[in-house]
């Protein structure tokens, strides 16, 4: 099994990059998806984010509203790191609960966005970065995600800088170019992502 994190920041491209990597055969584990999940309505995860931040964050439906969450803790360091230390560890479990039913010979893919904040690159066989310029970055949030330019800058100055990601990586992915060239650059990945995972199984 080769375990690689794959990590980017916001607008880069990381999703694009994953979706191809698993049609070309990895298995992804995506720390996005799970921490929906862990924190769905009827979980510890909820009752435990409700503790720390009050009933305002919960939708009518009684499911936890993202952009209202969103809203307090992009804004405040602090209040980041209280979520946080609700939600990694139960994201961490589940994670490692994925990768032990994935096959002896597979290429296992942890989509992690904060894989730089958080000092995970050690937990990993090597670390794929999607760069791209905060140009490109801001342009795509702006335009695809519907955020407002100073919602975009906020959600990027949360994260690692540009630099700090680049600096544990193994392989990066330029992804400031057309979808048609980061597909090739991909297959290029994938391939060298096999050849590794034979090497380790052998």
């Amino acid at each position: 099994m080769l375990k690689v994190g794959l990590t980017g920041g916001i607008g880069a491209g990381k999703s694009e990059v994953s979706r191809l990597l698993v049609e070309h055969g990895a298995v992804l584990i995506d720390a996005d998806r799970i921490a929906r999940e862990v924190v769905a309505p009827g979980t510890a995860g909820l009752a435990a984010v409700v503790d720390a931040f009050g009933e305002g964050v919960l939708a009518e439906d009684g499911s936890l509203d993202r952009p209202k969450l969103g809203s307090i803790v992009f804004a405040d360091a602090e209040k980041l790191a209280v979520l946080n230390s609700i939600v990694h560890p139960l994201v961490g479990a589940r994670s490692h609960e994925l990768e032990e039913a994935a096959a002896e010979d597979s290429v296992v893919v942890h989509d992690v966005p904060l894989l730089a904040e958080n000092g995970l690159a050690p937990l990993y066989d090597l670390v794929i970065v999607v760069d791209a310029s905060t140009e490109t970055q801001l342009d795509r949030l702006v335009r695809l995600r519907g955020m407002t330019e100073e919602d975009a800058r906020a959600r990027m100055a949360a994260q690692a800088t540009r630099d700090k990601r680049l600096e544990i990586a193994d392989i990066v992915i330029d992804n400031d170019v057309p979808l048609e060239v980061l597909q090739r650059r991909v297959r290029d990945v994938w391939a060298e992502l096999v050849r590794r995972a034979r090497g380790a199984s052998e």
